[in-house]
C-alpha cells in the first residue's frame, strides 16, 4: 500500500493546569488547603501571605431569601464565626492592573484586632513516664527500679502487661542475675502504683486490681467474687443467677453491679499521647428572622496576597523574565481558584442549609432525605463537584460541628408515600431505647412495630444494622434490674 498523507480533525477534552489546580484545591481539606498554600508561597516569590488581617473583602454570605437583620445565634466563637460579606468577586488580572496596596488580590478577613499567636500546650505525660516517676520518688533499691522499669517497658498502651514473666526472664542475660522470684516481686510493687490496674496480665486481675484498690465497704468483697468467678454470667446479664450464686437480693446485686461498671478496662489508655484532630469549620449556620443561613467561616481560607514588589518591578521593567511572568499568573490563578473554592462550598453549604431546615430546628428526628443529585441540579455542578465540596468539609451549626456529607443518606419510604431520612430512623431509635424500660428492653422487632405505627416501614435487620451502627447493643445486654 502506498503511503498517504492525510488530514483529520477531531475533537478531545483535556483539563488546563488551572482546571486541575481547581479540582485538586477543591478536594482538600482546610488543613490540607494551609499546608499546599504554604508549600506553594514558598516556591513562588510572587506570593505571600498577606498579614493583615483586616484586608477588606466583598461578600461571602449565603442566605435565604426572607432572612435577615441580626441572628439569633449567639454561642458561635468569634474564632470560628464569618463576617458577614461575601466571597469576593472574580478580579480582572489584565496586565494593566495597579499593583497597589489596595489591590483587589487580597483574599480573606480576620476581625479580631487583637489576634495572639496560639499558645502551643505542654506535651502531656505518658504512661511510661508516669509511672517511672512514681518509682523514681520510692524508697527501693536501684536494682528494684531497674528491674520495675524494665516491666514498665513491657506495658502496652491499656496499660497490661502481656507477655510472660517465664518469657520475659529467659529474654533477659543470665549476668543480670534476675531470678522469677525478683520479676514476681516487681510486678507486685508495680501494680500498686497509679493508675490502679496497671501491670495486670488479664481484664479479670485488672479490675480486681481497681476494687482492692478502693475503700473497703460491704460490696467490695462480693464484687471482687463475681469478677473473678462470674464475670461471663454477669456480662450476659444473667441477673437472676448471679443473685442465687451469691445469695444476695436486687439492691445488694445492683450495688455489686454499679462498683463493676465504674471500673476502668483500660487503665493506661488515658495516658495516650496520640494528638487531638482539631477541625476548623468551613462554614457556620445562624438563624435570622427565624430563617437558617450559612455563612464563610473567613477565618479558615488562606489570606493570600500578589508580592508588590515583584509586581511592580514586572510593571515597569518590559524586558522582565519569563520566569516571574508565569510565576505572576500562577499566583493571578491560584487566588482566584481559592476564591472559586470557597464560592462553591458557600453555594453547597447554603442549598443544604436551605434543604435541611427542620434538622437545626428539631434535630436528627427532623432530618430529610437528601442525596448528591439533589444539590447538584439545584446548582447546577456536576455530582463528583459536590461530592468533592461535601468530603472533610465542616459546618459550625448550634447542634455541633458535622461534616456536609452528615446530612447525605438513604431514605426509607413511608406509608404515605413519603421519604424518611435513614438519619432520622437512626435518631428515633435511640430516642425509643434511651425511653425504655430497663427491664424490659425492646427488641428490635417491637421497634419495626413501632415505626410501622408511625408509617414508617423497616424490616427487623434493618433495625438492627441502625442499631448497631449506632453502638447501642442487644435487647439481651441492655436488660437491668
Amino acid at each position: 500500500m502506498k503511503p498517504t498523507l492525510q488530514l483529520k480533525l477531531s475533537q478531545q477534552l483535556r483539563l488546563t493546569p488551572q482546571l486541575q489546580q481547581s479540582i485538586r484545591l477543591l478536594q482538600l481539606s482546610t488543613l490540607e488547603l494551609n499546608q499546599e498554600i504554604e508549600r506553594i508561597v514558598q516556591e513562588n516569590p510572587l506570593l505571600e501571605l498577606c498579614e493583615d488581617w483586616n484586608a477588606p473583602v466583598a461578600e461571602n454570605s449565603f442566605e435565604h431569601p426572607e432572612s435577615s437583620d441580626s441572628a439569633d445565634f449567639d454561642s458561635v466563637p468569634p474564632e470560628a464565626v464569618a463576617s458577614e460579606d461575601q466571597v469576593a468577586p472574580e478580579e480582572n488580572f489584565e496586565p494593566e492592573s495597579e499593583w497597589s496596596q489596595e489591590n483587589n488580590f487580597s483574599h480573606g478577613t480576620y476581625e479580631d484586632d487583637d489576634h495572639e499567636a496560639p499558645q502551643i500546650p505542654a506535651r502531656p505525660l505518658s504512661l511510661r513516664e508516669h509511672l517511672n516517676f512514681q518509682i523514681c520518688l520510692s524508697q527501693i533499691s536501684e536494682r528494684e527500679k531497674s528491674i520495675i522499669s524494665l516491666l514498665i517497658d513491657s506495658l502496652n498502651e491499656d496499660g497490661y502487661l502481656l507477655q510472660d514473666l517465664d518469657e520475659l526472664m529467659e529474654m533477659l542475660p543470665a549476668e543480670l542475675g534476675i531470678s522469677l522470684d525478683d520479676l514476681q516481686g516487681a510486678l507486685e510493687y508495680l501494680q500498686r502504683l497509679d493508675p490502679s490496674g496497671v501491670g495486670a496480665r488479664n481484664l479479670q486481675e485488672c479490675l480486681v486490681l481497681q476494687l482492692q484498690a478502693l475503700p473497703d465497704n460491704v460490696y467490695r468483697d462480693p464484687a471482687i467474687k463475681v469478677v473473678q468467678e462470674y464475670l461471663e454470667i454477669l456480662a450476659a446479664h444473667d441477673f437472676g443467677q448471679i443473685k442465687r450464686l451469691l445469695a444476695c437480693d436486687d439492691q445488694s446485686l445492683r450495688a455489686i453491679q454499679k462498683l463493676i461498671v465504674n471500673l476502668n478496662p483500660k487503665p493506661g489508655a488515658q495516658f495516650n499521647s496520640q494528638s487531638e484532630r482539631y477541625i476548623i469549620p468551613d462554614v457556620t449556620v445562624t438563624k435570622r428572622n427565624g430563617i437558617w443561613g450559612v455563612n464563610l467561616n473567613m477565618a479558615a481560607i488562606p489570606r493570600l496576597n500578589i508580592n508588590h514588589l515583584y509586581a511592580n518591578i514586572l510593571k515597569q521593567e518590559h524586558h522582565s523574565s519569563r520566569g516571574l511572568v508565569s510565576q505572576l499568573n500562577e499566583a493571578k490563578w491560584l487566588i482566584k481558584n481559592i476564591q472559586q473554592r470557597s464560592s462553591t462550598i458557600l453555594k453547597v453549604a447554603g442549598a443544604i442549609v436551605e434543604r435541611q431546615q427542620q434538622f437545626f430546628e428539631h434535630g436528627e428526628v427532623a432530618m430529610r432525605p437528601l442525596v448528591l443529585r439533589d444539590i447538584a441540579e439545584t446548582l447546577n455542578l456536576h455530582e463528583s463537584t459536590v461530592s468533592r465540596v461535601t468530603t472533610h468539609k465542616f459546618m459550625y451549626t448550634p447542634r455541633g460541628i458535622f461534616e456536609l456529607k452528615y446530612f447525605f443518606g438513604s431514605h426509607v419510604s413511608t406509608d404515605s408515600g413519603g421519604a424518611c431520612s435513614a438519619t432520622a430512623i437512626r435518631a428515633l431509635i435511640k430516642q425509643l431505647i434511651q425511653e425504655e424500660n430497663p427491664r424490659k428492653p425492646l427488641s428490635d422487632n417491637r421497634i419495626s412495630n413501632i415505626l410501622e405505627q408511625q408509617g414508617i416501614v423497616v424490616a427487623r435487620r434493618t433495625i438492627a444494622k441502625y442499631r448497631e451502627s449506632i453502638q447501642i447493643p442487644a435487647a439481651n445486654l441492655r436488660k437491668s434490674f
